[in-house]
């Protein structure tokens, strides 16, 4: 098992904080967010890592070096370009090789037993392409929706849904009103037949390239990914007001 980190992105809601640094190295009791990160994976049996940099590189790549010192290995690959999280992991492809890994973005913080529990999860079932994490609400505005079979294995999906969009799912069946809504906790689980799907994204609406598009994909194509809901702790560091919670331990 590996991971693959993504880091390129500024964070321009941390404003002056990123202004010199990218947001996983904003330090939360000492230690940049994406040290806890490599923890909490290492804690999973994970000494392989592939950090995707963009924005200020170098202070990533010359805080962890090739990561000795931290009892990990580590390669880097720059996005020159940051047009969306659905090609950003091709930079790992050759990483991977046939190996599966652990795909997270580098400012979600969670309990190290959540990654334990990916690779449990995955493990168990030997047909799975891959496992998604999700964080349920009865808020259903929040982020991207993800709905689920009897065996809490991945059936459908809408990446921020329009206030049209939710009226749709509601009627259809997919909302219904009293149960949890289920929202993409951007911490994943794949074989490398990932890359197949990210290979053929065209960009969104937004002009972008979405990894949900290439799950969309996988689903049509049959392919299984198990849900997994975080218990505990998981914090999205988007703000300057997320990360003074978490460094006077509000969160």
């Amino acid at each position: 098992m590996k991971a693959v980190i993504l880091a390129a992105g500024k964070g321009t809601r941390m404003k002056e904080l990123t202004a010199e640094l990218p947001k996983p190295m904003l330090r939360v009791h000492g230690r940049p967010i994406l040290e806890h990160i490599i923890e909490g994976l290492k804690s999973a049996g994970i000494r392989e890592f592939f950090i995707v940099t963009g924005w200020h590189a170098e202070a990533i790549e010359d805080y962890f070096g090739d990561g000795a010192k931290f009892g990990a290995s580590i390669r880097y690959g720059r996005q020159v370009v940051q047009d969306g999280t659905g090609k950003a992991p091709e930079l790992a492809k050759e990483f991977v090789g046939d190996s599966p890994f652990v795909l997270t973005y580098g400012d979600i913080l969670v309990k190290p037993e959540t990654y334990q529990q990916m690779v449990k999860r995955f493990a168990a079932a030997p047909a799975l392409s891959g496992v998604v994490t999700v964080t349920g609400s009865e808020d259903v505005t929040k982020g991207g929706l993800f709905f689920f079979d009897e065996k809490f294995r991945l059936a459908h999906l809408v990446e921020k849904p329009s206030p049209a969009q939710l009226a749709e799912l509601r009627a259809q069946g997919w909302l219904k009103p009293g149960t949890t809504a289920w929202y993409n906790a951007g911490i994943y689980l794949f074989r490398p037949s990932l890359f197949e799907f990210t290979a053929r994204l065209q960009k969104s609406p937004r002009g972008e390239y979405e990894l949900t598009d290439a799950l969309t994909a996988m689903l049509v194509a049959k392919l299984k990914l198990a849900g997994l809901e975080i218990a505990g702790r998981w914090v999205d560091v988007r703000d300057p007001e997320v990360l003074a919670k978490l460094e006077t331990g509000g969160l």
